[in-house]
């Protein structure tokens, strides 16, 4: 398919009864949990510049997700299925594929040429499902696509729902993948699945980002700790720890690394932002973005996206 080269943001495609199928991990040593999220292309999108006037895309999606259709920036197209005519001359085309849900691509119909788009500074963001976004208005609207967006940057989303659980293996991926900007979001699922005790949190994540290092010895590495979740910030999980302790504990253990405190993106403040107590909603998440982009910014001080 003619269209391969100018997909972005999976670790690789597989192919299954003819259809492409794009996974942001590889398939080999993930736990079951894991694989499925991983199946799911949050941040995959297709990019490129064309003269074409008409584009259609086989795009099969399983559940109720949909495909955002980006044209010079603004969204012409939000939809399950992927039709729409193109205005006239060259333009910037993004296309996001659904956050949430597993999809397989077929043939792409584009009455016109396909060049790629520049790429700007990668940034690999790792996180739980407040990374990968599942309430979002669509793909394009996540916090990790808007902040990625307004910076011109390229963006990796390792985001997992219920699956952010300093995995060995996730570690290795981002060492091995090539990145300008690394942000880690950890805390919220260790603390609901009490993946981690008060003993072993802190040598785990030490242990997770010794692993990038060794791939990645002079990236800018931002940690963020969990945003405010007011049902769980004094509530004991299994171990002991309220959500509270695992952000003191994720703090503590960031070996030199800067720290966003979560409530300072979230905050106590902006509850009626969540939908459910722990997730936020549509406007969370572009507070979440705009909240977060100076931090992601300050990284990268050099206008053409080179750290120091």
């Amino acid at each position: 398919m003619r269209y391969r080269e100018f997909l972005r943001g999976q670790a690789e495609l597989v192919t299954e009864d003819g259809r492409l199928v794009p996974r942001r991990l590889p398939a080999a040593g993930l736990h079951p949990r894991l694989d499925d999220v991983a199946r799911m292309p949050a941040g995959v999108r297709l990019e490129f510049e064309t003269d074409a006037r008409r584009l259609d895309w086989d795009v099969w999606i399983a559940g109720t997700g949909e495909v955002d259709v980006v044209v010079d920036d603004k969204l012409v197209s939000r939809s399950r299925t992927v039709g729409v005519d193109l205005p006239a001359g060259r333009k910037r085309v993004r296309i996001w594929l659904p956050q949430s849900s597993h999809v397989s691509l077929g043939e792409l119909g584009l009455d016109g040429e396909m060049t790629p788009l520049p790429e700007g500074p990668r940034w690999i963001v790792y996180g739980s499902s407040i990374t990968q976004c599942r309430l979002a208005a669509g793909p394009s609207e996540t916090w990790p696509a808007l902040a990625a967006t307004t910076l011109g940057w390229s963006v990796r989303c390792l985001g997992f729902a219920g699956e952010c659980h300093l995995d060995p293996v996730v570690a290795r991926h981002i060492r091995d993948t090539e990145a300008d900007v690394i942000s880690l979001c950890v805390g919220v699922n260790i603390h609901g699945a009490a993946s981690f005790s008060a003993r072993s949190l802190g040598p785990a994540l030490e242990g997770f980002v010794r692993t990038i290092r060794d791939g990645h010895p002079d990236t800018p590495i931002l940690l963020t700790t969990p945003l405010h979740a007011p049902e769980r910030e004094n509530r004991p999980n299994a171990l002991g720890l309220t959500l509270a302790d695992v952000r003191a504990e994720v703090a503590a253990a960031a070996a030199g690394l800067p720290v966003v405190p979560g409530p300072a993106i979230l905050g106590p403040a902006d509850a009626g932002l969540l939908a459910d107590g722990l997730h936020p909603g549509a406007e969370g998440y572009r507070l979440i973005a705009e909240r977060m982009r100076p931090h992601l910014a300050a990284l990268l001080p050099d206008p053409e996206g080179h750290h120091p």
